[in-house]
C-alpha cells in the first residue's frame, strides 16, 4: 500500500541519518505545538543532516494535482511529508516526499503527471507493489553501471512514473482507492564520489 511505501522511505532516510549520530557535534530540534519533533538539524564531524516534516511541492519540482489534498497522518501518527538532506565529505543525498489524495481516478492523475514529468526527460511507467528508489552517487562511469532509471519488476496494481536519472530523479507513485486515488510525489538527488546507495 502507498502509505507503507512512504513510511519505508522516511524510515530509510532517517536510518541513514542515525548513522551520523555517534560523532555528533551539535543537534538542534524544533518542536510542534503537540511536542512532537518538527525539524531536526545535526552537524557532525562527518557532515550534516537535516530532517523536516515540512516539505513543499516546489522542492519536488512538480505541481500538485488540481483539487488534491495532503494526506492526514495515519492512525500510528506517521507523517505524509518529509524533507531529508544528508551531506558530508563530497557526497550528499536529498529526498523530498509528499503524499496526497484525490477524488479523481488514477488514470486522470497519471495523465496529469506524465505531462508534468516530461520536463525531466523520458517518462518511465512501471507497475509495482512497492516504491522503488535507486539512487546512484557520483559519476556515470562504466565502472559504476548505468545512470538510467529502470523498472524493478512489472507486477502490482500501483503505477510508478519516473523521469530523470538514478542520481537525480522525480517519481510519482499512484495507488487506486475505492473512491479516487492516493499518490506520492518524490524527488531524489544524490551526488558523491562514485558510491551507490
Amino acid at each position: 500500500m502507498l502509505r507503507n511505501k512512504f513510511s519505508v522511505l522516511t524510515a530509510a532516510a532517517t536510518g541513514v541519518a542515525a548513522l551520523f549520530l555517534l560523532p555528533a557535534c551539535t543537534v538542534h530540534v524544533q518542536k510542534e505545538g503537540t511536542g512532537q519533533d518538527k525539524q531536526v538539524d545535526i552537524k557532525t564531524l562527518l557532515g550534516g543532516i537535516h530532517v523536516s516534516k515540512q516539505a513543499d511541492a516546489s522542492d519536488i519540482g512538480l505541481a500538485v494535482y488540481p483539487g488534491a489534498r495532503l494526506r492526514e497522518k495515519d492512525s500510528d501518527g506517521s507523517d505524509k511529508s518529509a524533507n531529508v538532506n544528508i551531506s558530508g565529505f563530497g557526497y550528499g543525498l536529498k529526498v523530498v516526499a509528499m503524499e496526497y489524495e484525490s477524488d479523481d481516478s488514477p488514470t486522470k492523475v497519471l495523465s496529469f503527471y506524465k505531462d508534468q514529468l516530461k520536463k525531466y526527460g523520458d517518462v518511465l511507467e512501471c507497475r509495482t507493489s512497492t516504491l522503488h528508489l535507486e539512487a546512484k552517487l557520483g559519476s556515470h562511469d562504466s565502472d559504476h553501471g548505468s545512470n538510467e532509471l529502470t523498472c524493478d519488476g512489472d507486477s502490482g496494481q500501483d503505477v510508478e512514473l519516473k523521469a530523470g536519472r538514478k542520481d537525480d530523479q522525480h517519481i510519482v507513485a499512484v495507488e487506486p482507492q475505492s473512491k479516487g486515488s492516493n499518490f506520492s510525489l518524490v524527488y531524489v538527488r544524490a551526488h558523491g564520489k562514485g558510491a551507490e546507495i
